[in-house]
C-alpha cells in the first residue's frame, strides 16, 4: 500500500472516530480500493462499516438501489448515479457517512462526453445532504484509480470538517 494513501486513510479514521461515525464505501471503477486503503489501518473495524463493490448496472441496482431510469438516462458515470450509490450505501448499512465513486479508468471505454479519466464522486451523511462532483484525471488506469481513491478520501475529510 502506498504510504500517502495509508496516511490519508489513517486521518480519515481519526476524524471518523472523533465524531463517533462509521463509513461505508460504494465503489465502481476503484473496485474496492477505497475499502482496501481504509482497512490497511489497524483498528479500522471501529470506523469502517462495509464496502459495496458495484461494477455493473445490475449490482448498482440490486445492492444499492440505484434506479434503472437513472442508469438509462445518465449512465453509470454520472453525478445522479453516484448520488444514489451514496444514498444506497447509507440505507443498506449501519454507517452514518458514505463515499461513492464511478468512472472511466481506461485505457478504453471513454466517449467524447465522458473521456477516459472522467470520475464522479458523492459523499453523504445519514439524514443529511449528499455532495457530488465530477473530476477528470490524467494517467494510465492505475494512476486514475489511485487519484480517485485519494480524492474520495480527501472529500470525506472535507465533509467531516464542514459538519462540526
Amino acid at each position: 500500500m502506498d504510504q500517502q494513501l495509508y496516511r490519508l486513510a489513517a486521518r480519515v479514521g481519526r476524524a471518523l472516530k472523533r465524531k463517533e461515525r462509521m463509513i461505508a464505501s460504494a465503489e465502481s471503477c476503484t473496485g474496492g480500493w477505497i475499502g482496501e486503503a481504509i482497512t490497511m489501518v489497524p483498528g479500522s473495524s471501529g470506523w469502517f462499516e462495509r464496502g459495496f463493490i458495484t461494477y455493473t448496472y445490475i449490482s448498482k441496482r440490486e445492492m444499492l438501489g440505484v434506479k434503472p431510469s437513472s442508469l438509462a438516462r445518465h449512465g453509470a458515470v454520472s453525478e445522479q448515479v453516484v448520488r444514489e450509490m451514496a444514498q444506497g450505501a447509507l440505507a443498506r448499512s449501519h454507517a452514518q457517512v458514505s463515499v461513492a465513486v464511478s468512472g472511466v479508468a481506461g485505457p478504453s471505454g471513454g466517449t467524447p462526453d465522458k473521456p477516459v479519466g472522467t470520475v464522479c464522486f458523492a459523499w453523504g451523511v445519514k439524514r443529511g445532504a449528499v455532495r457530488t462532483e465530477t473530476r477528470r484525471f490524467r494517467g494510465d488506469r492505475d494512476t486514475v484509480r489511485k487519484r480517485c481513491v485519494t480524492h474520495a478520501l480527501r472529500g470525506v475529510l472535507a465533509m467531516l470538517a464542514e459538519r462540526r
